[in-house]
């Protein structure tokens, strides 16, 4: 059956989804991504033997690198879970970094794992509304040194303005930096209908407000007042598949679990469909604010 929810409605779904996991904070992502990183990773991976959480940390090093983030940086990342990723940022460079959830069990679970981890002077973690992502009004202005999104903003529907709230809270000279899920054409699926056929069905079952283009975000950046360094589909010319091993395809489709199949067994078949087809794939950005 077709989904016929809102861009709006399918974002309060996902995060109703994972705020009510039944079996913790982020229990099926953690299970079947383990270590709290749940980001995509450099393109080499699969070639260097990577394991996803090492490529994933890969990714986080090489865009850290070219957004400057040093010690004694104030760093905003938007969407981070439960702060596999957002403690690892922290330790690699010694900035501190807040990370912004709209689910509460992800920041409880978060909090645990900073502790956990002897982190809670590095890292803190904020659960917001589901829309304060137009304004990030948690903040005052120019906050922070950076932000920064790791597959999160497919999550919203109104990435523009997103896009517009981090510039409000950069100062002068700092950056905007991540990595999202996109979509582009590819082979044989060229026109917007050919490529919604196959991404529509991607966002129904993963309830994702909607993918945007590489070039989408970088005229959404500009459009806000950033000048962009680097816009790069990491996977050009290739299908993205990447730190996604053939052999993990398993553990998805045969999770049993509280939460809904549509999140996890049929979205991973919808996801794998556009990945062979080519038509998802996964960019990333380095933009600055002008002093």
């Amino acid at each position: 059956m077709t989904d016929t929810l809102t861009p709006e409605e399918r974002a309060t779904r996902y995060y109703t989804a994972v705020d009510e996991g039944g079996e913790g904070a982020g229990s099926f992502f953690d299970k079947l991504m383990p270590g709290g990183d749940w980001s995509h990773g450099i393109r080499e991976a699969e070639q260097l033997g990577m394991s996803p959480a090492d490529s994933a940390r890969e990714m986080k090093r090489r865009l850290l690198g070219k957004a400057g983030i040093k010690a004694g940086d104030t760093v905003l990342e938007f969407g981070s879970g439960v702060g596999g990723g957002t403690m690892n940022m922290a330790e690699m460079t010694g900035a501190r970094f807040v990370g912004v959830s709209s689910a509460d069990s992800l920041t409880r679970e978060a909090r645990l794992r900073a502790q956990q981890r002897g982190m809670t002077d590095r890292v803190s973690f904020v659960t917001v509304d589901p829309y304060e992502y137009r304004t990030l009004e948690s903040w005052p202005a120019e906050s922070f040194d950076a932000v920064c999104f790791f597959e999160s903003v497919c999550h919203v529907p109104d990435k523009d303005r997103f896009m517009a709230a981090a510039y409000s809270r950069i100062r002068p000279g700092g950056t905007l930096f991540g990595l999202d899920w996109i979509q582009r054409p590819f082979g044989e699926y060229q026109t917007d209908e050919q490529i919604a056929a196959i991404i529509d069905p991607v966002c129904e079952h993963i309830r994702l407000a909607g993918l945007g283009t590489l070039d989408g975000y970088a005229n959404w950046m500009r459009a806000a007042g950033f000048v962009v360094a680097e816009a790069v589909d990491e996977f050009a010319g290739i299908e993205c598949w990447g730190s996604t091993p053939p052999e993990d395809r398993e553990k998805w489709l045969s999770y049993q679990g509280k939460e809904s199949g549509d999140l996890v067994r049929d979205g991973k078949n919808a996801l794998d469909a556009a990945r062979g087809a080519g038509v998802f794939s996964v960019g990333w950005w380095v933009a600055t604010k002008p002093r």
